[in-house]
């Protein structure tokens, strides 16, 4: 179709042929809340990741005795800590806080405490995960592990190395082993082995790379069944194997594969 106008009305045309196909097709309104929508889906995806992330802990009970060896060539357990060092240290209402183990490696003094809180503290809240659910508990695990008067991972928060547990007979909380320092995620300088057996295991000995046996015997929370052992493994040693053993020194494990 051409328009039967002079020249000077072909403006006005074009703005009424215009005004029609505007309205013959109309613009959809931007998409504005769906793509709201998706950046505070993503924003609360990467707020829940960093919080278990953070929520990482690693929990654990143990007691470790150096070996030494006698004059005889036997393998006996160094003095055992005094009593003061297996009672309750200043526990707050809710919560047995009590001293495992404690002792001396590289000139440091070492020490592990586990903390069960039966009810969650205030200011603790539940990890959650990357599909937006809340992870179980409605009690609180923590082990605090000291080297040099520094606790291990503090820069993480007061909450860092702890696990939320379902009451005082939580399964979840036992089966693990893991090494923990202040340097290079554990790898390196003075650092602690801590393990959480399963009910079996009565104690472990590390052996080292230069020959020296550490003793761990498996300790269990009062009123509780969480239970874990514990050693120091001094600086610039490596593990050379940690063997498991029940009550009857029968060997349950063998593990080679920690350095």
């Amino acid at each position: 179709m051409t328009p039967d106008h002079p020249d000077h009305d072909q403006e006005d045309w074009l703005r009424v042929v215009f005004t029609r196909s505007r309205d013959a097709y109309p613009l959809s309104q931007a998409p504005v809340g769906r793509v709201l929508t998706a950046a505070r889906a993503r924003r609360k995806r990467r707020r829940a990741a960093a919080a278990v992330a953070g929520a990482v802990c690693v929990l654990a009970l143990g007691l470790a005795v150096p070996f030494s060896k006698s004059p005889s060539g036997a393998v006996r357990p160094a003095r055992q800590p005094s009593p003061a060092a297996s009672t309750t240290v200043a526990p707050a209402p809710g919560t047995v806080s009590v001293r495992v183990a404690e002792g001396t490696t590289d000139g440091l003094r070492w020490s592990v405490a586990l903390e069960f809180h039966r009810t969650l503290p205030e200011g603790y809240a539940l990890p959650t995960y990357p599909d937006g659910t809340t992870a179980p508990g409605t009690s609180l695990l923590c082990q605090r592990m000291y080297i040099g008067g520094t606790r291990i991972d503090h820069q993480a928060g007061p909450w860092a190395d702890c696990q939320p547990v379902t009451g005082t007979h939580d399964p979840q909380a036992s089966g693990g082993m893991g090494l923990h320092g202040l340097h290079d995620k554990g790898l390196t300088g003075s650092r602690l082995m801590v393990a959480t057996p399963e009910a079996d295991v009565a104690y472990a000995i590390i052996t080292l790379s230069d020959g020296t046996q550490v003793k761990a015997t498996t300790a269990t929370v009062p009123g509780t069944t969480y239970r874990a052992w514990a050693a120091p493994i001094p600086d610039a040693h490596t593990i050379t194997a940690v063997d498991q053993y029940d009550t009857h020194h029968h060997r349950l494990t063998h593990d080679t594969d920690w350095r």
